[in-house]
């Protein structure tokens, strides 16, 4: 069974709440016109009753059934019968008249051969005990037809109203989800070669505004992610087209005529370098789509921070010294992480450092605690990096250096990358901040304790 439409459920269910309030305004209409002829009725049959102990004051004179002839004539639609104490009746004004009626006093309605009356029971003398008994009976049959009419009255306003909405509502439906459609459409005109779309924010409704930027904001990741992907592709083929031709130039110079044992060990030697550049580029991307994917899951254990930064410094030592760069650290702070995966990061980090900085320049490590979180920043002086490169930085196969060294077996430009994976790995993020002639990388992880 196919399901509705929103349009149609929402014209439906006005169509069902407008039929709902009309039958119910209906019923409470009919039952208090009801009881307004109640109240009418009553007060006319205790005036006539009135009339009628004063037209029969004694029973026995003989004007008292020519002044009750006349009291009866004032209203063509009354009829009487007394009834003795005996329970006989004494007095009929119509031969037509229930022969069943009730007994006990007050105000009643029966209904005989089509015809509805008002019947009121009451003693001619209220004040005597064996009093004869007056039954007023008045035809209200005039009464229940208004009342009938005004029942179907209110079924056929019922049905033209819920009719009415449910036309009015899919039409209200349709035009508010008019934006729906448009995002529909939007959608499905979204490809590969054509994610720059964007719904209209400014001209929802509130209800759909939030729905239409987050639209917007999917999309906005996925042009992103998918210009990142092709540039990622691209990187790729650039980084491996240089080694892969070196490799293949090398190999057929070598083997365009015989040479000595030693021409060949020496051709093996450089294509070693090559290769041993290349397998190394693969690790580094099998390593960042597992922390892509999730899969880059780090051990726990207690490490000092200071013990691990100064491993690190002292195996960078000698370089620095070759460039007369000062290393130094300070701070300390203990931290539940992977040992390899956070020497790595540092490495990487140190490494870029002391590439990037000049002669006589100074690079600092500094870890710092505080509450909830602690703090490794890796700073160096020498020339900054703009503003328009920060966000980049982490890029992968991304230099700052604008001169791109094809095919080199040093840097490949995946190492703030890795870092990065393996910081978000621990919980924690890293940005890069460049400023008066410092460039640092702060590292803020989370504390376990």
């Amino acid at each position: 069974m196919r399901r509705l439409s929103l349009s149609s459920r929402l014209a439906l269910l006005f169509a069902a709440c407008t039929a709902v309030v009309s039958l119910f305004a209906g019923v409470l209409f009919s039952r208090a016109s009801e009881a307004h002829f109640v109240e009418l009725d009553q007060q006319l049959l205790d005036g006539k009753l009135i009339g009628v102990r004063r037209a029969l004051q004694d029973l026995h004179s003989s004007t008292s059934e020519t002044r009750l002839a006349d009291e009866l004539s004032r209203q063509a639609d009354l009829s009487l019968r007394i009834t003795g104490s005996d329970g006989q009746r004494r007095y009929e004004s119509s031969t037509q008249l229930p022969q069943a009626l009730p007994r006990q006093p007050g105000l009643s309605t029966v209904s005989h051969e089509g015809t509805a009356y008002r019947v009121l029971n009451a003693p001619l003398y209220p004040d005597q005990a064996n009093s004869p008994q007056l039954t007023l009976l008045l035809d209200i049959t005039h009464h229940q037809h208004f009342l009938q009419r005004m029942q179907r009255l209110i079924w056929l306003t019922v049905g033209l109203s819920a009719l009415a909405t449910a036309l009015l509502g899919a039409w209200a439906a349709r035009s508010g989800l008019r934006p729906l459609r448009r995002m529909s459409t939007i959608a499905s005109g979204v490809s590969a070669q054509s994610l720059s779309s964007r719904l209209p924010e400014e001209n929802m409704p509130p209800e759909l505004a939030e729905m239409a930027h987050s639209f917007n904001a999917m999309l906005g990741r996925l042009d992103d992610s998918f210009q990142r992907l092709s540039a990622f592709s691209a990187d790729i083929a650039h980084e491996l087209r240089t080694p892969l031709s070196n490799l293949l130039t090398h190999t057929q110079v070598t083997l365009t005529r015989p040479r000595p044992i030693e021409d060949y060990r020496e051709a093996l030697h450089s294509n070693l370098e090559e290769l041993q550049w290349m397998a190394q580029l693969v690790n580094d991307m099998l390593y960042l789509a597992k922390a892509d994917h999730g899969l880059l899951v780090p051990t726990r254990q207690s490490l000092e921070l200071a013990e691990e930064a100064d491993l690190l410094l002292e195996f960078f030592a000698p370089l620095a010294e070759d460039t007369r760069v000062t290393l130094g650290r300070e701070g300390h702070g203990r931290i539940e992480g992977d040992r390899s995966m956070l020497r790595r990061a540092l490495s990487n980090l140190l490494d870029n450092a002391l590439r990037f900085t000049p002669v006589d320049g100074q690079v600092r490590l500094r870890i710092a605690e505080q509450p909830k979180q602690l703090s490794i920043i890796v700073e160096n002086s020498g020339e900054g990096v703009s503003a328009q490169l920060l966000p980049r930085l982490f890029d992968r196969f991304y230099r700052a250096d604008p001169a791109r060294h094809e095919g080199s077996s040093e840097h490949a430009g995946l190492g703030l990358a890795i870092t990065q994976s393996i910081v978000r790995a621990h919980g924690g993020q890293i940005r890069c901040e460049s400023d008066n002639g410092w460039t640092r990388f702060v590292i803020e992880l989370p504390r376990g304790d």
